[in-house]
């Protein structure tokens, strides 16, 4: 009994850190589909006259999750909206994503 529930913990631990893993890719993916061709693939293209700015700045990085994913839903300047166009996962995703970009 006792190993099984190793085993089970083991295969959960195994599976949660799968899940992480797949959740920053997915993120990667949709940024790449999606906002690449303003931000740049690295995240890191300005254009001031449109309002693009490097999303590796610390203004930027020091945002909470929460901003972030309203700027992305609801849009930002002349950010279009992604609420309904992605899913509130895909959104995350995304911000995650964004969190890693230095």
């Amino acid at each position: 009994m006792r190993s099984l529930r190793s085993v089970l913990l083991g295969a959960l631990l195994i599976s949660l850190a799968l899940s992480n893993i797949a959740f920053a890719q997915s993120g990667a993916d949709v940024f790449k589909t999606k906002c690449a061709a303003c931000h740049g693939p690295d995240g890191k293209k300005e254009m001031p006259a449109m309002g693009v700015k490097s999303l590796a700045s610390p203004d930027i990085q020091k945002k909470s999750d929460d901003e972030l994913i309203a700027s992305v839903s609801k849009g930002k300047g002349k950010m279009p909206a992604y609420a309904g166009k992605l899913t509130d996962d895909q959104i995350k995703q995304v911000v995650a994503y964004v969190k890693t970009l230095k």
